[in-house]
């Protein structure tokens, strides 16, 4: 059983996602310790909890460990299967974080998943630039993903509901899509209509001040469990992405969603920071390679966990001053 310190580098819950993740898909088992060892409430969290779950369920895992407050995680797999489940976190946890463990088990075989929780919560992608950022590379690459945003859910309350169904795919190796495509998706729910097309107005007179380029708008107004805002914006495979709150005008949530998005169109590289980590898993399962301006701490805890599972990437620094991240 390999043996996991969960509060290596980033010390979050990452580790555990991920580690969960590749046991499942390389068949071997796992053990980690000191899980969140570096957060100040150390231990699984619900959105961990059901992380775990949703993996085990697509592989037979035989799991001890798993509630909340744990601080060590036995995680024994099984015969890979498809499944459809049904997963709720139960609080406003991230659905992104969930889902980002599941789906390289769940595109082996296939399989589909429910999860309730939270679709924009601080600390996490937005389920809007897991669809818009995230997804285009790996459907790319010929993963058959597909993602519906049945209910928002904002914290405290959280109530969100997605629904993603994957078909068995072989994937090649990673490649970027060639289109280079823009756009924000300004989402608000249990507020006026006017909070969504603020948001929106404010990213794209700002991106388009910076880049010269119309950016087209989506928009998601909806009355629900949770009240909240959210605006995410893209172009090619770099995002950025902002969370409403009470007092903070719309105007704000916007321009900051565009503000980070220019950061990362200042910087070198194929992706933005955020998502190199999300996409090292599979150049380190399936091949390929790209570009992005530094790995972060969660970078560089996934590529401490894939040299950890025999996955070894090779990191370089290229002329034009990016990192480049391959096989």
């Amino acid at each position: 059983m390999l043996s996991i310190d969960g509060s290596t580098i980033e010390g979050g819950g990452q580790i555990v996602r991920t580690s969960v993740s590749l046991s499942a898909v390389t068949g071997i088992p796992v053990r980690i310790d000191r899980i969140r060892g570096g957060r100040e409430r150390p231990g699984l969290a619900s959105q961990h909890c059901s992380a775990v779950q949703a993996v085990a369920g697509l592989c037979g895992a035989m799991v001890q460990g798993c509630s909340p407050g744990s601080r060590v995680l036995e995680f024994t797999p099984g015969e890979l299967v498809y499944r459809h489940q049904e997963v709720d976190i139960g609080t406003a946890g991230s659905i992104p974080l969930v889902f980002q463990a599941w789906l390289p088990v769940a595109l082996r075989h296939g399989a589909s998943l429910l999860v309730r929780g939270g679709t924009e919560v601080q600390k996490s992608p937005t389920i809007d630039y897991i669809a818009r950022v995230f997804l285009p590379v790996i459907r790319r690459c010929g993963g058959d993903v597909s993602i519906e945003v049945q209910q928002r859910g904002y914290y405290p309350a959280g109530g969100g509901t997605v629904k993603i169904v994957v078909g068995q795919s072989a994937l090649s190796p990673l490649e970027l899509p060639a289109e280079q495509s823009r756009g924000i998706v300004s989402c608000s729910s249990n507020l006026p209509e006017h909070v969504a097309t603020r948001q929106a107005i404010s990213a794209a007179e700002r991106l388009t001040r910076y880049t010269g380029l119309e950016y087209p708008v989506t928009f998601d107004r909806r009355s629900g469990h949770s009240t909240g805002t959210s605006c995410t914006v893209w172009h090619g495979s770099k995002g950025g992405m902002a969370l409403g709150r009470r007092g903070l005008p719309a105007e704000e949530v916007g321009l900051t969603a565009a503000e980070a998005l220019i950061e990362e169109l200042e910087l070198p590289g194929d992706v933005d920071r955020h998502l190199a980590d999300q996409l090292m898993m599979y150049v380190a399962i399936y091949g390929g390679s790209f570009s992005t301006s530094r790995l972060t701490l969660h970078s560089q805890t996934m590529y401490w966990l894939l040299e950890k599972f025999g996955l070894p990437l090779r990191i370089t620094q290229m002329p034009g001053g990016e990192t480049g991240v391959r096989q």
